[in-house]
């Protein structure tokens, strides 16, 4: 499930106030002229307006240079205007400029300022600044990180109906991030930020549907949700609903389908489509059986350190298909699947310890028990040939290693 992000867009609408008669009249006619796409003039009275200190007619000077609106785009001149309007206490200037200061945008990167300025304008109630300062409390960027104060401000700006903090509530309780894991709860802030089309949401509510997570299983629900997030090119959404029509689950089984949802997600980088490319290719079960383009896609993935894919670009290295063949690469890819806890590349590396050179029964002996203990019943007929060459205190001895690096989640394994 993706992570949150601050919103990041500047606001747009104009508020209006009273102050003296002749300022709120260059107001309204400014109001009038940038309904009617006269910039320029809504420009010129606005500016009068704000010299004179209307807060709302200085926000909205703040918009015209930001969007370069009756003027030529000057971002300096918005975040001006912007403090101007912030400083008697407009909200949505407020929250604006926290943006600008976050982001560097027209000012000097200060995420202090940042979160001073998302504060002023949360407290009275503004949505978006709510959600930017809760993910600075859960980021710890601003502020020292407090989750509590976090999910506090999410659910400020969730119950008036911001989505993005919809979708990081769901988050919160589907990960336990700060709170205690409650699916329920997850599905229900999903639910309602899926609604309102959040691309993120749409995929984690398909997720919870799919694994039946504070929901029964529902595969056709899954399918749906999915399938709205992938139609917004969300790559992982993109993916599962390869994997729906790879399986018929929730939709008619449908390969082709499938592949092309793959490669979709595949090209915008998303590691697990792009080692589902490569099993495609090197199978020729769905498409004509193409080494080069499995090598290719299987390498894109390794380097991203998606350990399936290490481990099949092992396979290929070791045997020489769609590349020259090189023990030495195969060692390297299965290694780095294998302190992932692959267990697969567990055995394959263990096999390689025993049958190339340079041999070494006892690392062998140590990767195969190490494959066994996690599911690799492979690995049972070489750990019994083995335990006839290696004496009862060298296999105690790779026993107690194999228990080590299990135990200390594959970071002390004696790979030297």
């Amino acid at each position: 499930m993706k992570k949150e992000s601050l919103i990041t867009r500047l606001l747009r609408p104009f508020y209006s106030s009273v102050t003296d008669p002749e300022s709120k009249e260059s107001f309204d006619k400014g109001i009038s002229h940038y309904e009617v796409q006269d910039y320029k003039a809504a420009h010129k009275c606005f500016h009068v307006a704000a010299a004179k200190g209307h807060a709302s007619a200085q926000y909205n000077l703040g918009v015209l240079h930001n969007d370069g609106k009756g003027v030529k785009p000057n971002i300096t001149e918005a975040a001006k205007w912007f403090t101007k309007a912030a400083e008697q206490g407009h909200t949505s200037a407020q929250s604006n400029l926290g943006i600008m200061y976050n982001s560097g945008q027209g000012v000097e990167v200060n995420v202090i300022k940042a979160v001073k300025w998302y504060r002023k304008a949360a407290e009275q109630g503004h949505t978006c600044a709510q959600h930017n300062l809760g993910v600075m409390y859960n980021i710890g960027q601003g502020v020292r990180q407090d989750v509590t104060e976090a999910e506090k401000w999410f659910t400020k700006a969730a119950k008036q109906g911001n989505s993005r903090s919809q979708n990081s509530l769901g988050i919160m309780y589907g990960y336990g991030k700060g709170v205690k894991i409650d699916y329920k709860k997850a599905f229900k802030w999903y639910t309602k930020a899926a609604k309102q089309g959040e691309v993120d949401a749409q995929y984690n509510l398909g997720v919870l549907y799919y694994e039946g997570k504070g929901v029964k299983v529902n595969y056709n629900k899954a399918f749906k949700w999915c399938a709205e997030a992938a139609n917004k090119d969300y790559a992982l959404a993109q993916h599962n609903v390869g994997i729906m029509y790879e399986l018929g689950k929730g939709v008619e089984q449908d390969h082709q389908e499938a592949f092309k949802w793959f490669t979709k997600s595949a090209n915008q980088g998303y590691a697990r489509a792009q080692a589902n490319l490569g099993i495609i290719y090197y199978g020729g079960n769905r498409v004509k059986r193409d080494y080069k383009e499995a090598f290719k896609w299987f390498t894109k993935s390794a380097d991203q350190g998606y350990d399936m894919a290490q481990y099949n670009l092992g396979i290929m290295y070791y045997e020489g298909n769609g590349v020259k063949r090189n023990y030495k690469e195969a060692f390297k890819l299965y290694t780095n699947a294998a302190i992932q806890g692959h267990a697969r590349a567990q055995h394959n590396l263990g096999m390689m310890y025993a049958i190339v050179a340079p041999k070494d029964k006892i690392k062998a002996y140590t990767w195969l028990v190490i494959a066994f203990v996690n599911g690799e019943e492979s690995a049972v007929e070489p750990i019994a040939s083995l335990t006839k060459e290696l004496s009862e205190k060298e296999r105690e001895a790779a026993k107690k290693k194999a228990r080590r690096c299990i135990e200390s989640g594959y970071k002390n394994c004696d790979l030297h």
